[in-house]
C-alpha cells in the first residue's frame, strides 16, 4: 500500500485539507482520509480525455493556410486525407506517443483513442488487422496513460450509404472485418494495464442506422459507444433530406441511445433532440479547442446543463492539447454566444471547479473509467499543483481551479500520477523531448514529399 499526502484535494464532496490517500498495489484508490498529515502539493482528480484522434497531432498547424474557396470542416478534412496517406504503423506510433506525453503534461490521465485508421494506405488490411490498434496500445503504455481504445466502424462516405470516397479507403470495413478487427483491439489491450475497450460507428454519415445497430450488439455488458453526430450542418441537412430527421432524432428514434452512449461534437443537436440525450443519460462529448478551430459552432451547453445533461472533454484533432485550454475554450464559447460571463457555474459558485468536476464526471461515464474523482474504487490518477506556483500565489480552493483554468501558463501542473505510479515531474514527460524529435523527422519526410 502507497500513501500519499496532499495539503488539499478536491474530492467529489468538495475541498478538503490535509488528505491522505491510500494506494493498492493494482493502482486504486483503496482509502481517502482528510485532515490526517500536512502535505505540500494540491491533488485535483485526474481529467478523462474522451476523444482522440492521436495520428492528427503530426498534422497540427498546417493546415492554418486559406484556400481558394471558403474554408471549412470539408476543406480541413479533404488535406487530413492527404496527410494520412504517408504514415506508417511506425509513424502513428510515435505520433500518438507524443500526442500521450502531451496529454500527461496537460492534465488528462485517460485518453478514449476514437480509432479509425486501420489499414494500408491502398485500403489493404494488415496482416493482423489490429495492426494499428497495437500501434495505438504501445504508445499508451510507454507513456503510462491509461486508454479506452473506441475501434472505429466506416463503411460509406456519406448519409444513406454513399460508396466510401478514395480517401477514405484506410477507415473502411464491412461488419465482419470490423468483428475480426474488435477481436484483434481485445488482444492489443489485454495486458495493458487501466486499459478497456469500448466501439464507435464513426457517424450517420459513415454508417447506417442498421449497421449501427449491428456494432452495437458487438458490445460486451459495460463497454462504451461512442459516435459523432451533428457536427456540421451540412451533415444535418442531409440526414433531414435523405432520413427525414437530424442525425440525433434519428439516432433517438431507432432506440440507440442509453447511458452507454457518448455524442461527440453535438453542436447543432436541438434542444428537444439534446433534452432527451440528457433523460436518457447520454454524454456529449465536447471538443472545445478542435471545435473552435475547425469552425464548426457553439454547443449550447448552459441549455444542456439546465436540463441536467453530462458532458465531458476531449482533444480530438490534438491541435493544440491541455485540459485547462479546452475548458477554458468552452466557457468562453459560452460567453461569446450569450454576451454573459461564468456562464457554465452555479449561482455564486466556481466556474473552474464546476467545469473540472462535471468534466472528470463526464468523461468517466463516456469512458466506463469506473468511480469518477479521488475516490475508494476508483484509479490513483491524479493531477498535482504547486501552491507556490506563481498562478496560484495566496490562493486555495476554488481560487486555485479557477487560476489553472482561466489564469495558469503553460507547466503550471507539477506532477501528474496514473494507477498511483508518478508519470510527469516538474512538468515534464520523461519521453516528450525524443517522441518530438521523432515526429519532426517524420514530417521532414512527409512534407518533402
Amino acid at each position: 500500500m502507497r500513501s500519499m499526502v496532499f495539503a488539499e484535494a478536491l474530492l467529489p464532496e468538495g475541498w478538503r485539507r490535509d488528505v491522505r490517500v491510500e494506494v493498492d498495489a493494482d493502482g486504486r484508490i483503496a482509502t481517502v482520509t482528510a485532515d490526517a498529515g500536512a502535505g505540500r502539493l494540491i491533488a485535483l482528480p485526474g481529467m478523462p480525455d474522451l476523444h482522440s484522434h492521436a495520428f492528427q497531432r503530426g498534422m497540427a498547424g498546417l493546415t492554418e493556410h486559406a484556400g481558394a474557396s471558403d474554408d471549412s470542416f470539408w476543406t480541413w478534412r479533404a488535406l487530413m486525407y492527404r496527410f494520412l496517406e504517408h504514415l506508417t504503423p511506425e509513424d502513428v506510433e510515435s505520433i500518438a506517443t507524443l500526442a500521450y506525453a502531451e496529454m500527461l503534461e496537460g492534465g488528462f490521465t485517460r485518453v478514449g483513442e476514437f480509432h479509425y485508421l486501420h489499414h494500408a494506405a491502398d485500403g489493404t488490411p494488415h496482416a493482423d488487422r489490429a495492426e494499428m490498434a497495437f500501434r495505438i496500445a504501445a504508445a499508451a503504455q510507454a507513456t503510462g496513460i491509461n486508454l479506452t481504445l473506441l475501434p472505429t466502424f466506416y463503411a460509406h462516405g456519406e448519409i444513406g450509404g454513399a460508396p466510401p470516397a478514395p480517401g477514405q479507403r484506410r477507415f473502411v470495413n464491412d461488419l465482419d472485418g470490423f468483428a475480426m478487427l474488435v477481436e484483434g483491439s481485445r488482444r492489443a489491450i489485454a495486458r495493458l494495464p487501466g486499459a478497456n475497450l469500448g466501439l464507435a460507428p464513426h457517424s450517420l454519415r459513415a454508417a447506417t442506422i442498421e449497421e449501427i445497430r449491428a456494432v452495437a450488439m458487438m458490445a460486451q455488458p459495460g463497454e462504451p459507444l461512442h459516435i459523432h453526430a451533428a457536427e456540421q450542418v451540412r451533415e444535418v441537412e442531409a440526414a433531414i433530406r435523405i432520413l427525414g430527421l437530424p442525425p440525433i432524432a434519428a439516432l433517438i428514434e431507432a432506440g440507440l441511445l442509453s447511458d452507454r452512449w457518448c455524442l461527440i461534437h453535438a453542436t447543432h443537436g436541438t434542444a428537444d433532440e439534446l433534452a432527451r440525450v440528457a433523460q436518457l443519460g447520454g454524454v456529449a462529448g465536447l471538443c472545445p479547442v478542435t471545435e473552435s478551430n475547425l469552425g464548426d459552432g457553439i454547443f449550447p451547453a448552459s441549455g444542456f446543463r439546465d436540463v441536467g445533461g453530462l458532458f465531458g472533454v476531449g482533444t480530438d484533432s490534438n491541435v493544440l492539447i491541455s485540459a485547462a485550454m479546452e475548458l477554458r475554450t468552452l466557457e468562453y464559447s459560452q460567453r461569446l454566444g450569450l454576451r454573459s460571463r461564468n456562464v457554465l457555474a452555479p449561482r455564486g459558485g466556481s466556474t473552474g471547479r464546476a467545469l473540472w468536476q462535471a468534466a472528470v464526471e463526464g468523461g468517466s461515464r463516456a469512458l466506463a473509467a469506473g468511480p469518477a474523482g479521488i475516490a475508494p474504487g476508483g484509479w490513483a490518477d491524479l493531477v498535482l499543483l504547486d501552491p507556490a506556483a506563481p498562478a496560484f500565489a495566496a490562493r486555495s480552493g476554488d481560487r486555485v481551479l479557477d487560476s489553472l483554468v482561466f489564469a495558469a501558463r503553460d507547466g503550471a501542473i507539477r506532477e501528474v500520477w496514473v494507477r498511483g505510479t508518478r508519470v510527469v515531474a516538474d512538468g515534464v514527460h520523461p519521453l516528450r523531448v525524443d517522441a518530438e524529435r521523432h515526429v519532426a523527422a517524420i514530417l521532414a519526410r512527409i512534407l518533402a514529399a
